[in-house]
């Protein structure tokens, strides 16, 4: 996988994006202009079947689309992750997404998936009330995912699938990082949800095609794990930006001439090209078992966790060197470094991301079986 390269018709969105991050941060969301314009460029249409109208692009196309995002802005392109959403909506009955498509493809989803929250079964569905959190862009949601554990013995949990309408948005996320994506908090007081509208968790998608068998929990880490490559691509941008103009008060070396800067640099540059490249190697090798009619093996599936999660943590230490590279001029606000510095480490504690990953990629590396949900 060769570097990162911007694509053209998006340069002038993800410049804006730039102007505008300590906005995002200060708002504590994406404002719906720019949702509308992540529409236009098909961040929510990407992954929609060609038979709802979307591109049905491959996981690797998608996951460039949000890490050039990200290089604009970590929050922003965080918030564009979502246009996964195929991923979790596809398990709906068929019917069902013929009406959620219906108006077109661009659908914007937003889930409050935990804690899962007990659902009294009716006639014809659930009656659903809670509180969920992390419900990442939900002010700009057309359609929200909350999950619930039916009462009645059915074990498994499910999402269930609401408009707007039933949802209150309770603007609590106040965060260190990441304060953009407007991860507040939804509640949801006795609505009513048709067994149609929601799904297993986890269950197979009701739809066609090599890239609906691509596995769903990890293309979920993944469209995750690219925000953190994305933004650590931009902290070492920002590195090159003002090497060579950076004075020193003791009256040292530019950055740029300073040999130990020059070691970190290019050692940074190794780390994150070597991850971002085992990132979008696993991706390929599991794309192309698919497109030759098999399914992923589970060393593949591993290697698609364990590439996210060590990309992630890589893209965290590149970003801390680079602030570190800065000396005092990145401690202060308004320096980008320090908030790619805090976007990045929330983003290595994600679930998703954490330290249980590589005591299940070492069970699997052992000829061992993982925790449920890993592969």
């Amino acid at each position: 996988m060769s570097a990162l390269h911007i694509r053209e018709d998006i340069a002038p969105l993800l410049g804006d994006i730039t102007a505008r991050s300590s906005d995002f941060e200060q708002q504590r969301h994406i404002p719906e202009d720019i949702v509308q314009r992540f529409k236009q460029i098909g961040v929510y249409r990407a992954l929609v079947p060609k038979a709802f109208g979307g591109d049905e692009c491959s996981p690797a196309q998608f996951c460039e689309l949000i890490e050039q995002i990200s290089t604009a802005d970590g929050s922003a392109g965080w918030v564009a992750s979502f246009g996964m959403n195929p991923f979790y909506l596809g398990a709906l009955p068929l019917d069902t997404l013929k009406l959620l498509y219906r108006d077109g493809p661009d659908v914007v989803f937003a889930g409050g998936i935990f804690p899962p929250q007990r659902a009294s079964q009716v006639e014809g569905g659930y009656r659903v009330t809670g509180r969920w959190s992390f419900a990442s862009g939900c002010l700009g949601a057309s359609v929200f995912g909350v999950g619930i554990m039916p009462e009645g013995g059915q074990p498994l949990p499910r999402i269930a699938v609401l408009p707007p309408s039933s949802v209150q948005i309770d603007p609590i996320w106040n965060t260190v990082g990441l304060a953009g994506t407007g991860s507040h908090d939804l509640v949801i007081n006795d609505a009513f949800v048709p067994q149609e509208w929601t799904f297993i968790r986890g269950a197979p998608l009701n739809l066609e095609g090599p890239l609906y068998r691509y596995p769903t929990l990890s293309l979920a880490t993944q469209v995750l794990s690219v925000v953190a490559l994305g933004v650590a691509r931009a902290a070492l941008n920002e590195i090159y930006a003002i090497a060579h103009k950076q004075q020193s008060v003791t009256g040292a070396p530019r950055l740029a001439e300073r040999q130990q800067a020059q070691m970190q640099i290019a050692r940074s540059e190794a780390e994150l090209r070597s991850a971002r490249a085992w990132f979008y190697e696993a991706i390929d090798e599991v794309w192309q078992t698919l497109l030759a009619g098999d399914d992923a093996s589970c060393q593949q599936v591993n290697a698609l966790r364990l590439s996210s999660t060590h990309a992630t943590r890589v893209a965290a230490e590149a970003t801390r060197q680079a602030l570190a590279l800065n000396g005092m001029g990145g401690i202060v606000l308004t320096s980008p470094l320090q908030r790619y510095v805090r976007d990045t480490m929330v983003i290595t504690q994600h679930a998703f991301m954490g330290d249980l990953t590589y005591i299940n990629a070492g069970t699997v590396f052992f000829g061992g079986k993982p925790l449920p949900g890993y592969l």
